[in-house]
């Protein structure tokens, strides 16, 4: 079993080779560009919160209307570093707030095939399993896209929930 020490020094032979420091701060670059872009083009239908960095794990930032507010619930776009794939996570206020959502998600399709309540979130699905850093222009399209076609969606489950 590896000690602490072990982890560091792997860490430190890593950041010598640079790849991941370049990796991170332009995917930290890209989000941040993408949470502008999107607070730019949504703004009628959504407002947006500043990008959280995470610790290389997710990097994210919250985005709610009124409809959400209103309920005590935000939508948080995040980017899932283990697995490099765009989400869009459900997250309520407080944690009362979130286990009673959790209550009626539990059982949609948003939650298929999971039989606990996700660590941070109501629900967690995913918006682009395997983006193309390629071409930025066109994968910013494609979740600005995604997005509107899924948190439409998730605002019409909390209707049908008559939650409040």
């Amino acid at each position: 079993m590896k000690d602490f020490n072990d982890y560091v020094n792997a860490y430190k032979k890593q950041l010598q080779i640079g790849d991941i420091q370049e990796a991170y701060a332009g995917l930290v670059k890209y989000v941040t560009k993408l949470g502008t872009t999107l607070s730019k083009n949504l703004s009628k239908s959504y407002s947006f919160g500043s990008l959280f960095q995470g610790y290389m794990d997710y990097t994210y930032f919250y985005y709610s209307n009124k409809f959400l507010k209103d309920r005590k619930l935000k939508m948080g776009l995040v980017l899932n570093h283990p697995k490099m794939q765009f989400e869009v996570w459900l997250l309520g206020q407080t944690i009362p707030i979130q286990e009673r959502y959790w209550e009626y998600f539990k059982n949609t399709k948003w939650n298929k095939n999971r039989t606990t309540k996700p660590q941070y979130s109501i629900l967690e699905t995913i918006l682009i399993e395997n983006p193309d850093f390629s071409d930025l222009d066109r994968l910013t399209k494609q979740i600005e896209n995604h997005l509107i076609q899924v948190t439409s969606e998730i605002i019409e489950d909390i209707k049908r929930s008559k939650l409040k």
